[in-house]
C-alpha cells in the first residue's frame, strides 16, 4: 500500500480521489510503483480550473503548504468547490500528465493505470479501497464529506486541516523536474469539470 500525497474531496474531486482516498489511511492500493527516495519536496503547487463555462462541477479553493512540501514532513490543506448536478457512476475520469523536459511538455504515458490514463468509473475505485457500508475515513468523517458514490449536488468545504505525509514510493518516472496534470471529469460522454496543478519535484 501506499500513503496517498493529495486530500481527497467530495466536490467535482472525483478526480482527486482516484489520486487518493486519505492521507492518514494509506488505502490507496491501486497507485504507485516503486522508486524510493530519503525525502521529497514538491515546490511551487498551483491549480486552476480548466473547464468550459457551462461546466457544473468546479474547485473554489485549494491550498497547501508549506511551500516547499516536505514528503516526509507536515502539510496544512483546505479546499471548497461545488457541483450543480450530482455526480454518478459511471464517473469517468480522463488524466494527462506531462513533464517538462529541455523546454517542452512532454507526456507522461499510462503504465500500470499510473500516468496519462483514462479512469472508466473512479466510483468502483473508491469501492474497491473503502468497502461500501465502512466508515469514511478522517477527517472526510468529521466533515461530513462523503467518499462514495453518488455525490449529490451542493456545496462542499474542508476547513484546514493537519496532515502528516509519510515517506511514499514514487513512481519511476517521477524524478526531479516540472510537471503538470490535468484531469477531466466526466460521465455518458459530458464533460462535468476539469482541473488543472502543476508542480516541481526535488528528490533525495
Amino acid at each position: 500500500q501506499m500513503n496517498s500525497l493529495i486530500i481527497c474531496l467530495k466536490v467535482f474531486d472525483s478526480m482527486l480521489c482516484v489520486l487518493c482516498i486519505c492521507l492518514q489511511q494509506g488505502r490507496c492500493e491501486y497507485i504507485l510503483k516503486r522508486s524510493s527516495f530519503k525525502s521529497t519536496k514538491v515546490i511551487g503547487f498551483s491549480w486552476e480550473n480548466c473547464g468550459q463555462a457551462k461546466d457544473p462541477a468546479v474547485m473554489k479553493s485549494l491550498a497547501l503548504s508549506p511551500d516547499p512540501i516536505s514528503i516526509p514532513g507536515d502539510l496544512k490543506a483546505s479546499a471548497a468547490g461545488s457541483t450543480a448536478v450530482a455526480l454518478t457512476s459511471p464517473l469517468a475520469v480522463n488524466l494527462t500528465v506531462e513533464k517538462e523536459v529541455y523546454g517542452v511538455w512532454v507526456k507522461v504515458p499510462c503504465v500500470e493505470e499510473i500516468g496519462s490514463c483514462d479512469y472508466t468509473d473512479v466510483c468502483q475505485l473508491l469501492d474497491k479501497a473503502i468497502p461500501p457500508g465502512q466508515a469514511c475515513p478522517e477527517p472526510l468523517h468529521t466533515y461530513g464529506i462523503p467518499c462514495h458514490c453518488p455525490f449529490k449536488a451542493g456545496d462542499y468545504t474542508l476547513p484546514e486541516t493537519d496532515f502528516y505525509l509519510p515517506n511514499v514510493d514514487l513512481p519511476y518516472w517521477l524524478t526531479n523536474g516540472n510537471y503538470r496534470v490535468e484531469g477531466v471529469l466526466g460521465n455518458s460522454g459530458l464533460e462535468l469539470g476539469c482541473l488543472k496543478v502543476t508542480f516541481s519535484i526535488h528528490s533525495n
